[in-house]
């Protein structure tokens, strides 16, 4: 049984579409949502979204915070930002993380900006595949 799933960001809508499993990075681990789930509300962390589609294929998207809703057989995801796997550039990601190691930390703002940059960095490079 499917369900649809609707990805926005303050830019653009997503992704819209019928899915049969969804596995969501909320702020404390992974969450899997599949179809007559419990309404669920859940604040969102950084990493990959995966979106299991009919037939077997699937469609992943970086996300970097945000709420997802599971209400009704409806999964509602509302992110900052949703990049779709094919468009991360590794040497991009790597990048960033050098950047992010790079930074100083005099206090603990700054410590934890510097661990999320280094969060999306190692998310987006696993995502590419290559190590």
């Amino acid at each position: 049984m499917s369900f649809q799933c609707t990805v926005v960001t303050p830019e653009q809508q997503a992704f819209d579409a019928s899915i049969t499993q969804a596995i969501v990075p909320a702020h404390d681990g992974l969450i899997g949502i599949l179809t007559d789930r419990a309404p669920l509300l859940v604040r969102l962390g950084t990493g990959p979204l995966r979106l299991d589609l009919a037939g077997g294929r699937s469609q992943y998207y970086f996300v970097d915070g945000g709420v997802a809703q599971m209400k009704d057989n409806r999964l509602t995801i509302v992110t900052g930002e949703a990049i779709g796997a094919d468009q991360i550039d590794y040497e991009a990601a790597r990048a960033e993380y050098a950047e992010a190691t790079a930074m100083k930390t005099g206090d603990e703002r700054s410590a934890k900006d510097r661990e999320h940059r280094l969060q999306r960095a190692r998310a987006k490079q696993a995502m590419t595949g290559k190590k």
